[in-house]
């Protein structure tokens, strides 16, 4: 009789510090000593802060070492975080990934009128970037935003790429709707 595989788990953890780098070595470095492996990394900066969130797998015996020790490593790097045992992203084979891209001038409402859009079409969001910043030209707050989406099985796409377009028309949005492509083409 063999002995079943080690079932993979994964812990999410979300740190907030002051030292991009100092935060990135310290966690890498922390779960390479649990023996962990880094599944999925994110680090942006947000002012003087920035927020790192990292997806790790491992089995039971090292995801438990790695979230003893996260306490004293969070007060001797002065950092703050959060952890959540989580599963593996449920594969969907039929769905089809895009990306929204849109500009406009800042108004607070815009990003929960994009979400709502795309809650309303029952597509999920995977990934999220938005920015203001102060046009050159004129001194007024613009936003820049890129919703990494994914499309239902079944879904129409030139009625949703139509829908979203005179969903951007009617607030004024600067917008495109594509389908997500790979960074670097293997």
């Amino acid at each position: 009789m063999s002995t079943p595989p080690v079932r993979e788990q994964f812990l999410v953890i979300s740190v907030l510090g002051a030292k991009p780098m100092v935060l990135t070595n310290v966690l890498s470095r922390a779960c390479l000593e649990s023996r962990c492996a880094v599944t999925s990394t994110r680090l942006t900066r947000h002012g003087e802060l920035s927020a790192l969130v990292l997806q790790v797998s491992g089995n039971w015996d090292a995801l438990a070492r790695l979230e003893s020790n996260l306490p004293v490593l969070a007060k001797r790097h002065a950092f703050q975080y959060n952890m959540v045992r989580g599963s593996a992203a449920d594969v969907r084979p039929n769905a089809l990934p895009y990306v929204a891209y849109v500009s406009a001038a800042y108004r607070p409402d815009i990003l929960s009128e994009l979400c709502q859009f795309f809650i309303d079409h029952n597509v999920e969001l995977e990934n999220l970037t938005c920015d203001t910043y102060q046009a050159p030209q004129t001194g007024g707050t613009m936003l820049n935003a890129t919703l990494t989406v994914t499309l239902p099985p079944g879904t129409q796409i030139s009625w949703l790429r139509d829908q979203f377009l005179d969903f951007a028309d009617a607030l004024n949005l600067d917008a495109l709707i594509e389908p997500w492509r790979p960074q670097s083409p293997a």
